[in-house]
């Protein structure tokens, strides 16, 4: 690792990816207390949540084509241009009071819809950039930048500012997202792969055969294909029980819109502190490790939410549940990145995205519906039910030697 370093084309995608957190986690805030505040069924709540997240599953594959075919800076350039008006137009609805429920889901599934191929494209981008000896270094600053912006500094700021004027949150985020293209603009050179990884016409191949050999790759890995199912798995439950958060946070935990947007300070500060110390934390405990304490971390979660009142015994849950995701996430994002081949890695990271999201949407629906039946802790119990199951299966996977083997395997290009 010596003489290698971040330089300043990472530097730039760093801000230009803090800089987008920032406002999306204004706008992750305030989205739901605009909907609370208009109705306290729980179906409703959750039904952002869903409409959020719906997109990552109708176009995360062909997402991954479509950043896998053209220059991945540029892509993520006009994703930014796209959303910077459909956000204003929601904040001006907002302050003029003309917004509605239906206003509201529209502008989250579009905003949601090119964030899902801007997270691919900036995925595939940053082994272009960073040398392969820094991908873990590289990866837990931008969850720290991504930590840092999206829950500890919007997390109570977006419930300040949502009481203020419930308009401003939606604002700033339209602002963040015009920063965040102009930062990305000032990287320099050239980010499309091409058969073989040189220059010239891509081969004239359908988008359904793209997307299946992405599948057909991700399939033939036993390590991510394991990470990659249980992750859409204990997803589907975590966000069941996060869709309905802001009804716990009111009613059992007794915290208003300050206090709610808190709890994701906790979890952010947890985030932070795995981010920015992931690679040493992770050397030092090794990578099988990681994951195995990270499912034990996932239970207790659950268990904490399920049985708990005290709002500090939560944040602090939340805060270690925040350490655990950041350092899954630099290990999951580091493997992928080592070991798939430069010109599939936006299709096989899409094709992750498309099975978390999956788990993401289902569990949103689910939440509210199951809070409705059976009561508003039942999510939070399913949800430690499963990671023990989870837990119980996979901790063989893991296996020290496979990680290790996975950590020396070289990529090569796929065509």
């Amino acid at each position: 690792m010596v003489g290698e370093r971040l330089d300043g084309r990472y530097a730039k995608l760093w801000a230009a990816s803090t800089t987008s957190a920032l406002g999306s986690g204004l706008a992750t805030v305030a989205a739901p207390l605009l909907i609370a505040s208009r109705t306290d069924e729980p179906l409703v709540v959750s039904g952002g949540f869903a409409v959020a997240w719906l997109p990552w599953l109708l176009f995360s594959l062909p997402g991954g084509v479509l950043v896998d075919r053209v220059d991945r800076r540029k892509l993520m350039i006009v994703l930014d241009w796209i959303r910077v008006p459909t956000v204003a137009l929601l904040a001006l609805a907002i302050t003029t009071g003309n917004v509605s429920l239906a206003l509201l889901y529209a502008v989250l599934f579009v905003i949601n819809a090119c964030e899902v191929v801007f997270r691919t494209a900036g995925g595939a981008m940053l082994p272009s950039i960073v040398p392969k000896a820094l991908l873990e270094r590289a990866n837990g600053r931008l969850y720290a930048g991504t930590t840092l912006a999206h829950g500890m500094l919007s997390g109570p700021l977006g419930g300040f500012l949502f009481g203020v004027a419930a308009g401003i949150p939606f604002y700033l985020n339209a602002g963040t997202y015009a920063v965040s293209a102009l930062l990305l603009g000032l990287i320099g050179g050239a980010f499309r792969w091409r058969p073989g990884g040189d220059p010239g016409e891509p081969v004239k191949r359908s988008v359904r055969s793209e997307m299946a050999e992405g599948f057909r790759w991700l399939a033939g890995q036993r390590l991510l294909r394991t990470m990659v199912g249980l992750i859409g798995l204990l997803n589907l439950t975590l966000v069941a029980a996060t869709s309905v958060l802001v009804l716990l946070a009111k009613e059992r935990l007794h915290l208003g819109a300050v206090g709610y947007g808190l709890l994701f300070t906790c979890m952010a500060v947890g985030g932070l502190l795995g981010s920015v110390t992931g690679d040493r934390l992770i050397a030092w405990c090794t990578p099988t490790w990681t994951l195995r304490i990270g499912l034990l971390i996932e239970a207790g979660t659950h268990l904490v939410l399920a049985t708990s009142t005290n709002a500090p015994m939560v944040g602090v849950t939340l805060f270690l549940f925040g350490m655990h995701g950041a350092l899954w996430g630099i290990v999951g994002s580091s493997l992928r990145q080592r070991l798939t081949p430069p010109d599939m890695l936006g299709r096989v990271g899409s094709t992750t995205l498309f099975i978390v999201a999956g788990g993401n949407c289902v569990g949103a629906l689910l939440g509210g519906a199951v809070a409705s039946e059976f009561g508003l802790t039942t999510p939070y119990w399913a949800g430690f039910v499963v990671a023990i199951i989870v837990t119980a299966l996979t901790w063989r996977v893991f296996d020290r030697a496979v990680v290790s083997a996975a950590y020396a395997e070289e990529p090569s290009v796929s065509r």
